[in-house]
């Protein structure tokens, strides 16, 4: 009988292409947990800032490698994804490869879940600097790494045609969980200071676990059975050699560089600009608003097709450093009983560009290189973007100790956002669509272009049949 059962569930096909619902929006449910979980919470984590440097008599740069560390261990270490090549198919990733390629999605999100928790309480308990640095940098980033990646890849794999709109969906998680823990984590830190503060977000951050045990595989009609062989394929290095892709590495490298120096110092800066703890909460708060409202219309007005996605991406790249630009520049409010009206209303205008720009940088990926490659291009994509969350924040707290504010530190990294986006121009004006095209597929374009939709095979009872694939 067990036999025969395996032999059925070995003959049943698979799916030709994403169900676009169904069990998805499960994934997308998790997913939007973990992203609010990995990135909102570290957007609030400035908030423990100036706390951590009063406790420790150290200055904003050291303090602001704490949020650096788990930024960057978390970006370049979160390149593993589910691929293409089956319902377990991972691959080309240093971490992702080596764990999930025999264990899946689903116990490594829960194993990051459960690392991060300890990290947390880790830190809650630190002596020193250096034990902050192990405890959120190290402990906290590798198990953030964990879970970002594989939730959204997981994601990705359930949808074709509302791609951009279920990320976008997704991606809301850090504005929503931003909205709701700055002002939670400023009482905490009010009413048990920051040990404890720490403390309870490592019980908050536990529920990673569950998140990944709602990740069910998918396994699609023409997933490759096998994982490339040698470095050069399995890291995907060789999408360098591609002009569309190269442009767009240099462009997100660039914006990197400023993207994530919000994340950390955000609050300080409010801070510094004459508002109160609940005051620079707020901040953080109306800021995650706009960005969550953002990358949810966002998400859905690039599906339409309206607008190039390449033209998006530079806009809205564009539009985020202009809004850094404003946060930068606006007045000391004076004392810490006033809300900070434009710093509020630039906080805003910085959410609302942000959140539009976060689903763009996925979206693009596909068309760009395809399928086949879009993890091995996330991977590299989030590798470079993780040198930005590694020394931007670091930079900006040296330009706030020889400056005494964060007025030059946003100027500096909304030069690098608005540098990138203006790299983002020399990218094909137009992509591949998801759609099933009226046409055949036109010949494979040569290096550098862009390529086309690729085909693949539906069983059907009068044989294989080339059906336009809607999994780009």
């Amino acid at each position: 009988m067990l036999g025969m059962a395996m032999e059925q569930m070995a003959m049943t096909p698979k799916p030709a292409r994403p169900p676009d619902g169904g069990w998805g929006w499960v994934v997308a449910a998790a997913a939007f947990a973990v992203n609010g979980l990995s990135y909102g919470l570290l957007r609030s984590l400035g908030l423990v800032l100036p706390d951590l440097a009063e406790h420790f008599d150290r200055n904003a740069q050291d303090t602001a490698w704490v949020s650096a560390l788990a930024l960057a261990v978390q970006q370049a270490a979160s390149e593993g994804g589910p691929e293409v090549g089956g319902s377990n198919g991972w691959r080309g990733r240093p971490v992702g490869s080596a764990l999930s390629t025999r264990w899946g999605a689903r116990p490594v999100v829960m194993v990051g879940g459960v690392l991060t928790s300890i990290g947390f309480v880790f830190s809650a308990f630190a002596g020193s600097l250096l034990h902050l640095y192990l405890g959120l940098g190290l402990l906290a980033g590798s198990g953030w790494a964990l879970v970002f990646a594989p939730a959204l890849g997981t994601l990705s794999r359930y949808f074709s045609r509302r791609r951009v709109l279920a990320v976008g969906l997704a991606l809301t998680g850090n504005g929503a969980s931003s909205l709701l823990l700055a002002p939670t984590l400023q009482l905490l830190l009010d009413t048990f200071g920051w040990r404890g503060a720490l403390l309870l977000l490592g019980a908050i951050t536990l529920h990673l676990t569950p998140c990944g045990a709602l990740l069910r595989p998918l396994a699609l009609l023409g997933d490759p059975p096998a994982p490339p062989r040698g470095p050069l394929a399995a890291l995907g290095l060789g999408l360098f050699t591609r002009r569309a892709f190269l442009v767009f590495a240099v462009g997100t490298a660039l914006v990197g560089g400023g993207y994530f120096v919000p994340y950390v110092h955000l609050a300080p800066h409010a801070l510094d600009r004459g508002l109160g703890g609940y005051g620079a909460a707020l901040v953080v708060a109306v800021a995650a608003v706009g960005d969550a409202g953002a990358r949810l219309v966002c998400g859905w007005l690039a599906d339409q097709g309206w607008v190039p996605l390449p033209r998006l991406l530079a806009v809205f790249g564009a539009l985020t450093g202009l809004g850094l630009l404003a946060v930068g520049l606006v007045p000391t409010v004076g004392n810490s009983e006033g809300w900070g009206g434009p710093l509020l209303a630039a906080a805003v205008a910085y959410g609302l560009s942000a959140g539009s720009y976060a689903p763009l940088v996925f979206g693009v990926l596909p068309g760009l290189v395809g399928i086949g490659g879009v993890v091995q291009a996330t991977g590299l994509v989030m590798m470079l973007m993780s040198l930005g969350g590694l020394l931007g924040p670091p930079l900006s707290g040296f330009l706030r100790d020889e400056t005494g504010d964060f007025k030059a530190s946003f100027l500096v990294c909304s030069s690098f956002i608005l540098s990138g986006s203006f790299v983002y121009m020399g990218l094909p004006r137009a992509l591949p669509s998801c759609r099933p095209p009226s046409r055949p597929a036109s010949p494979p374009p040569e290096r550098g272009e862009l390529l086309p939709v690729p085909q693949v095979a539906i069983l059907t009872p009068g044989g294989p049949q080339p059906t336009p694939d809607t999994t780009c």
